[in-house]
């Protein structure tokens, strides 16, 4: 009777509950909907690593200079994503995204006509970074927060590896359009693959559960908040906030790391390191595609495992495994695959992404409704740390004739990456 009496007065003084209770709730089919839309638009996220050789070939441009495009991609790609967070609680998540994935699709296509290298650092780098970086991760992380309330780091856990499952999608494709047909369809492939997701997302994503008159999966209904005028106002407010207190700084530190020794490193220096020692690009690029299966598992693996356990802990854990498998990865590199390859590969896979459910978890726990924007601003230094490497990996190719120093000075800084996660304070249960 007592839980009766609550649930009449909760009733009373809050707006109304939808009559039927749906057997699949609506929220699961939302991040089923976000997924799909960050594995169509992950096709971009493939390319640049493919395309180290192929312009350097046709174009004599150095690999300094096609790292220097990469890196504005990168750089953009995370300087974008707190104010496209904003953006989302002003216009909505669908309005932002339809709008990013056909950016994107622009500034891919436009690369087929490019005859200078301002054309690739314009097209790919400003274009396809300022889109891609209306699609990072706090589109997962706002799509996270409104909707779920239980099962969020597993939520966040699947949403992040949809990156990778789209990476596991297009990579071989796009290695053996680029090998067998040239660079110019893969850009073509990589822009239809992002407009073709725009009716999924107009159609069939929505910004709020109120929207379609539901409480949040695990939670309780609330009415959908008025939009937030002067989203990059809040954007930098927050980042002003956020920038006071010292986890904001031992979050941004350590992504930066996992920018540097993923995406700026692995993700676009890994291919042509491979080729370096004789390693056909389709079986390097094959090999990347295996990192996002392992990837998916790892990372949805990290989401549960965020649900249960302390996410400082977990941080340093994941960094301390990349650093030491990083170290050992120039002893590895051959013209064949060979079984100390594919556990690399397999080891390495599990840990790519693993670190961002416990990032988001530590933005909610210390930043509560502004997390998703101080993730935003997390996740930007994640692409600068990748932005710096892409360019530095590609430099000291150029100047020492191989990636060897990179892959050791990653290591070293994954090391650093796991001691400062253990820093980072715990929020009083009672904040």
């Amino acid at each position: 009777m007592l839980c009766d009496v609550t649930q009449t007065t909760d009733t009373t003084s809050s707006p109304p509950a939808p009559l039927r209770t749906p057997r699949v709730h609506r929220a699961w089919f939302v991040a089923a909907v976000t997924f799909v839309t960050i594995i169509g638009a992950a096709a971009f996220a493939s390319l640049p690593g493919l395309l180290i050789e192929p312009l350097h070939r046709d174009f004599a441009w150095s690999r300094g200079t096609i790292g220097f495009a990469v890196s504005v991609n990168l750089a953009l790609y995370g300087l974008t994503a707190p104010f496209a967070a904003a953006l989302m609680d002003r216009f909505g998540i669908r309005r932002v995204v339809a709008v990013a994935l056909s950016v994107i699709s622009l500034g891919s296509l436009l690369t087929v006509w490019m005859t200078a290298a301002w054309q690739l650092v314009l097209f790919w780098g400003v274009l396809v970074g300022l889109g891609s970086g209306s699609m990072a991760l706090a589109f997962a992380a706002t799509v996270t927060n409104r909707w779920f309330v239980a099962r969020r780091g597993l939520v966040t856990g699947i949403l992040t590896a949809a990156g990778a499952s789209g990476q596991l999608v297009f990579l071989p494709l796009l290695a053996w359009l680029v090998e067998d047909h040239g660079w110019r369809p893969a850009s073509v492939t990589v822009s239809l693959a992002a407009l073709v997701v725009v009716p999924f997302v107009w159609l069939l994503l929505r910004d709020h559960p109120a929207d379609v008159g539901l409480a949040p999966y695990g939670g309780a209904y609330t009415e959908k908040p008025a939009p937030v005028p002067g989203a990059a106002r809040r954007a930098v407010t927050v980042l002003l906030k956020a920038a006071r207190t010292g986890p904001f700084w031992l979050l941004a530190g350590t992504f930066a790391i996992c920018g540097a020794s993923t995406n700026g490193l692995v993700k676009t220096h890994f291919v042509p390191a491979a080729h370096d020692h004789g390693m056909p690009i389709t079986a390097a690029a094959s090999l990347l595609a295996v990192i996002g299966v392992f990837d998916v598992v790892g990372t949805i693996a990290s989401g549960w495992f965020t649900d249960r356990f302390e996410s400082r802990r977990l941080l340093a854990v994941y960094y301390a495994l990349r650093g030491v498998s990083l170290l050992f990865l120039p002893l590895l590199l051959a013209p064949s695959v060979h079984p100390p390859m594919v556990f690399f590969i397999v080891f390495y896979g599990l840990d790519w992404v693993a670190t961002v459910p416990p990032t988001i978890a530590l933005c909610r726990e210390h930043y509560g409704e502004d997390s998703a924007i101080v993730f935003g601003w997390v996740l930007a230094s994640h692409q600068v740390g990748a932005a710096v490497v892409a360019f530095a990996g590609g430099v000291a190719r150029d100047v020492f004739g191989s990636y060897d120093v990179v892959w050791y000075a990653s290591g070293g800084l994954c090391a650093a990456a796991a001691l400062m996660a253990l820093v980072i304070r715990r929020r009083p249960a009672t904040a």
